[in-house]
């Protein structure tokens, strides 16, 4: 992990829908070949600032930039530089494989030999040769998964944003997910994973914890429970939801 010059940096953040406050200035940096961990409860504001940083949408104000690339005016240099999978997979349930892996080689820019090439890779790698011509509709479950993040860094981007990947998954092909996730970053590629799945936070570098559209704390999760004197990260977790509970009754 390369902790000189941040990929993504983001500066007083804030995302307003109407008089509801979605990310409330949002402060952070993210460095080349990290795993960091954006976590929260659901409705923290984790997806809308995923959104944003992917080019998807506009935040109110603040400043930020994304692989080097401004997000008010570069978002096309910016979804070029990066990989986006959603927790609903964003793959096409009616075609097949195969065919999924070459429409997004497609969208990528890639060439047809380099496609061919890289789906044979792929394939066999993921042990899905003899699925190739199966439609995604018939995969299960943990497939569709590890598949959608395969697919995300096809072209080898240099940030991947997983939106809950993990999302509705059992427990051992979650960690499955992991491992995959672990290899993307030895290669160089930079993991931004959003989760509310606190026991997932331990395997990230550093995590952000959002509370009610806030950062309100930020460190590598060892220090972290440590400063919360907690024995895992759903303790921390708990401890800084109930405070802001306390300060809202207060």
């Amino acid at each position: 992990m390369n902790n000189s010059t941040p990929i993504i940096r983001v500066r007083n953040l804030v995302k307003k829908f109407g008089d509801f406050v979605a990310n409330d200035h949002l402060t952070f940096d993210v460095f080349s070949g990290e795993i960091f961990g954006f976590l929260g409860a659901n409705g923290a504001g984790k997806t809308t600032a995923i959104r944003i940083l992917c080019g998807l949408s506009k935040p109110t104000s603040g400043e930020i930039s994304v692989a080097g690339f401004n997000i008010y005016n570069q978002t096309e240099q910016i979804k070029r530089s990066i990989g986006y999978m959603s927790q609903k997979f964003s793959l096409y349930e009616d075609l097949t494989i195969a065919e999924n892996i070459r429409f997004y080689g497609g969208i990528y820019g890639l060439k047809r030999k380099e496609i061919k090439t890289q789906t044979a890779i792929l394939l066999e790698k993921l042990g899905m040769n003899d699925y190739r011509d199966q439609l995604i509709r018939d995969l299960p479950l943990g497939w569709r998964q590890k598949l959608a993040f395969s697919v995300a860094i096809f072209h080898n981007p240099k940030i991947v944003f997983l939106d809950e990947p993990t999302s509705g998954v059992d427990p051992i092909t979650r960690r499955q997910f992991w491992n995959l996730i672990y290899e993307a970053a030895h290669n160089g590629i930079t993991v931004f994973v959003t989760t509310h799945y606190m026991d997932e936070a331990e395997y990230c570098d550093r995590i952000s914890m959002m509370v009610d559209g806030q950062i309100v704390a930020l460190d590598s999760p060892g220090k972290l429970i440590q400063t919360y004197n907690a024995a895992n990260m759903n303790e921390v977790f708990l401890k800084l939801a109930r405070s802001s509970l306390t300060e809202v009754k207060a």
